[in-house]
């Protein structure tokens, strides 16, 4: 059997494209021998300090909340949660329309059968030390100029893809390969062209 490359993916629960990050690798690793780890970067640690409309600060302060209670029930109940949490709130954010984000940390646990005083963690600052230390891992491996999702497979480390929809089967294998080069090439920063489509979740 060959052995599973390991990769990791740092994404933020309320983040869109991240979500569509995610579901994209779930389908690379049925195509390619790769296994990947779910680790958690804040979308409110990234834009601290950034002007932003009023509407998008608040959408920032509530978006505390679903990190640090990944970060504490991963801390307290292992890692092996990290993924099945990120599945059921971002299913709940980006399938389901669902804006509480208390109402999202809530249902999630309950679903993923992890106690439901998790919560208490959404509003408090105890974990912000362990979200910023996971955040921070990203991006010393990407740099400031990025946002979420970030990947890193071995030696190679970048933000994105950002792709609307999900590739799947082996269209999902080319693009996982594709960006393996391109990232992997020395020298080599960026690549972009303007999104014409939102997010397509189905």
């Amino acid at each position: 059997m060959t052995a599973k490359a390991s990769a990791e993916m740092w994404f933020d629960p309320i983040c869109p494209w991240a979500w569509m990050t995610s579901r994209w690798l779930m389908e690379v690793e049925k195509v390619r021998p790769v296994e990947v780890t779910w680790s958690v970067m804040s979308l409110s640690v990234l834009n601290a300090g950034r002007e932003m409309t009023e509407e998008y600060r608040s959408m920032m302060d509530r978006a505390w909340g679903p990190v640090r209670v990944i970060i504490a029930a991963a801390r307290d109940h292992g890692p092996e949660v990290i993924k099945p949490l990120y599945d059921s709130m971002g299913t709940l954010i980006h399938l389901g329309g669902e804006k509480d984000y208390l109402q999202v940390i809530a249902l999630a646990l309950k679903e993923v059968d992890l106690p439901a005083d998790l919560l208490r963690f959404a509003t408090s600052t105890e974990v912000d030390q362990d979200v910023r230390a996971s955040h921070d891992r990203a991006i010393a491996l990407v740099g400031e100029d990025v946002g979420t999702p970030v990947i890193c497979a071995g030696d190679v480390a970048f933000f994105g893809p950002v792709v609307s929809p999900a590739p799947v089967g082996e269209a999902a294998g080319r693009l996982w390969d594709g960006c393996l080069l391109v990232a992997g090439t020395p020298g080599f920063f960026e690549i972009k062209r303007t999104r014409t489509v939102e997010p397509i979740f189905d």
